[in-house]
């Protein structure tokens, strides 16, 4: 991909009066429950049903997908209902069964889009075709790796593409399953505007009671669609249980949400507005200038340690710095997440000041 312009959005084709809501099952698991799904979605916002058709586990021994039985569920689910029906797709066998099967959308799973290789092996298999195809994020937070996913997938010819965010694995524990970073997406966004962005609330956050804050968050940032895990018995469902909610639900959270404007003509609006941001520059401007002086006391720092022969990383003063700093930061009314982040970086930051201080000979 050379530049935005070439990629020609497909999200027009539905002429949505509401962001486009692509639900259904993490893994379809009988007929009669892709059926029941299916119809219960039928007369709302739900445009695509979904399903999981292979099911990649971390770990053997799980419940691995129905396999190809599950696309004769969906393609009967498409004749009764009139959804359109997707399903994600690892191998050129998947790609293969899937347009057998008329299944107008595929998706890229996370693990897949990780490994180049396999990404290849499925632009190759789906060379020229008209279907939409969505590449979600990599486990890891690469934003490289992701737009290389979609590059492959444009030479081969795919124009209707479209990613889907479902956040990023971590080692941290937080209240999420896998971290939004919600930086990432909106860098690729800025690269590429016409690229349909989808969150995936179900992946991000691994808990029903917060997909409707997601969502909304998502919309928030101007994203395109959502894709929502949708059961019948969510509670006793073969995968993914406690991040799936019923039709019912779903109904309700897309009644729910509010709908942005992306922008407002208004002469007071954009005023204001500009007045706003030319405050927020000038205190950007000053916050660099802080952080430039705060690193000129790190250099003399790392200079009187090369004097003592002192190591640079002292961890009692920067357990003393985080536990201030939180402090702080949170009666000023910003969230511990954020404080520690950016601390972090200006940390590390430091060292490396100090490391090319001591190191140089």
């Amino acid at each position: 991909m050379t530049n935005s312009s070439e990629l020609k959005t497909w999200l027009n084709d539905f002429q949505l009066a509401h962001p486009l809501v692509i639900a259904g099952p993490c893994s379809a698991e009988t007929e009669e429950q892709v059926l029941k799904i299916a119809h219960e979605l039928k007369d709302s916002d739900v445009s695509i049903l979904r399903a999981g058709i292979w099911k990649p586990r971390t770990r053997p021994g799980g419940f691995e997908g129905v396999g190809e039985i599950g696309l004769k569920w969906l393609k009967r689910a498409k004749d009764e209902t009139g959804l359109l029906i997707a399903t994600e797709v690892a191998t050129a066998n998947h790609v293969k069964l899937a347009l057998e099967y008329e299944v107008d959308v595929l998706w890229i799973g996370a693990r897949t889009t990780a490994n180049p290789f396999a990404v290849q092996e499925i632009a190759d298999a789906l060379q020229n075709t008209d279907k939409i195809v969505l590449v979600k994020n990599p486990v890891n937070p690469d934003l490289s790796l992701w737009l290389g996913g979609i590059e492959r997938l444009y030479n081969a010819g795919i124009k209707k593409l479209g990613v889907i965010h479902r956040g990023f694995s971590s080692y941290e524990k937080t209240k999420y399953r896998n971290i939004p970073e919600w930086q990432i997406p909106i860098d690729l966004r800025n690269r590429f505007p016409d690229l349909p962005l989808i969150c995936d609330p179900s992946h991000i956050t691994g808990n029903r009671n917060m997909i409707q804050e997601v969502s909304q968050q998502a919309l928030n940032l101007n994203y395109d669609g959502l894709i929502i895990e949708t059961h019948i018995d969510p509670d006793n469902a073969w995968s993914d249980a406690a991040q799936q909610v019923t039709p019912v639900t779903l109904k309700q959270i897309c009644k729910d949400l509010v709908v942005r404007k992306k922008n407002d003509e208004s002469d007071d609006y954009n005023t204001e507005l500009e007045n706003l941001r030319l405050k927020i520059d000038d205190l950007d401007d000053k916050i660099i200038e802080i952080l430039s002086q705060r690193m000129h006391f790190v250099d003399e720092i790392g200079t009187l340690k090369k004097q003592h022969n002192v190591s640079v990383l002292q961890n009692e003063r920067w357990q003393a710095i985080e536990n201030r700093v939180k402090s702080i930061c949170i009666e000023k009314g910003l969230t511990e997440d954020f404080t520690e982040q950016l601390f972090k970086l200006v940390h590390q930051e430091s060292i490396s000041h100090q490391n090319k201080i001591i190191n140089k000979s």
